[in-house]
């Protein structure tokens, strides 16, 4: 009788753990299928834009909340670049190679893998005159064809909060991959005073991507305001993900200065929205941020 329960329990384990990656599997082909569904829709904007790349860019402002969102094909396999982002070691060395980004470093805790982050102005500065986010790091899924993955923040400077990085792709033919970025926050009354400010001074002839129109001389007119401040950020994490993949080519030595010229020769493509300082000030300001970075604060 004793036996007969044993094969019973084990049974039923068995029978759950079926189950249990059955929906898996499906929920897997189910965010695969809307991610190719989503390649087709886009192949138009893909092949013909102003980004000189296979790429589409979008965003979003509601009362509390904006949204920045890409959608690249990248010339990297599949495999790699899920073995490259579908790590929570490898984050770091992708978000450094950000400009507000003056320190990151992956840690455990009861909930979970974490990165500390710490924001802060363009140029150089102590940690202490920066502000320090707690990324939450999620796998969601990993297929051999798909894989997901999310960062969330519950508070940020200035009075942001539900901060949410997230990245998917697919496998293409040709060993290219669809990869989908999304990066949104929300804001309460101090952050928007905050962004109103900003604005208002150093911001105030900064621009996005997203066209609204033709100047008289015939050149397009940009977003402004706070969907410009989104785009401008989504892109250059995103190409800090472009720039980070494009470096693992290179011998380990040399990756980190690789990344850091790929990041910013491609901010410069899009020098209009995304100059902020020289090629030489940038450099020797991440090496020195990477070499912190390598220590436990």
């Amino acid at each position: 009788m004793k036996l007969l329960k044993n094969i019973l329990l084990i049974s039923s384990l068995i029978f759950g753990f079926n189950q249990a990656f059955a929906a898996e599997t499906a929920k897997a082909e189910n965010n695969a299928k809307a991610l190719k569904a989503k390649y087709t829709e886009l192949a138009s904007q893909l092949n013909n834009n102003q980004f000189k790349r296979p790429l589409y860019l979008n965003s979003a402002e509601t009362s509390d909340n904006l949204k920045g969102e890409i959608y690249a094909v990248v010339n990297h396999p599949f495999a790699k670049v899920n073995a490259a982002l579908n790590n929570s070691a490898h984050w770091c060395d992708v978000l450094i190679l950000h400009l507000n980004i003056k320190y990151c470093q992956a840690a455990n805790n009861k909930n979970g893998t974490i990165l500390n982050v710490n924001l802060g102005k363009k140029y150089d500065q102590p940690l202490e005159d920066t502000s320090r986010v707690e990324f939450n790091y999620r796998e969601i899924m990993s297929t051999a064809d798909y894989f997901a993955i999310q960062l969330n923040a519950e508070k940020g400077p200035l009075g942001t909060s539900n901060y949410r990085i997230w990245i998917e792709s697919i496998q293409l033919k040709d060993g290219q991959t669809f990869l989908h970025f999304t990066y949104t926050y929300s804001f309460g009354l101090s952050g928007r005073l905050a962004m109103k400010t900003y604005l208002a001074t150093i911001g105030r002839d900064k621009v996005g991507f997203t066209t609204t129109g033709k100047h008289t001389n015939a050149q397009p007119d940009y977003i402004q305001g706070v969907r410009g401040v989104v785009e401008r950020n989504t892109m250059r994490y995103y190409l800090a993900i472009d720039a980070y993949l494009a470096a693992q080519n290179a011998a380990p030595d040399n990756q980190l200065e690789k990344s850091l010229q790929l990041w910013y020769t491609s901010n410069e493509s899009y020098a209009r929205q995304l100059h902020e300082v020289e090629q030489d000030e940038y450099m020797t300001m991440k090496r020195k941020e990477y070499k912190r970075q390598q220590t436990t604060l």
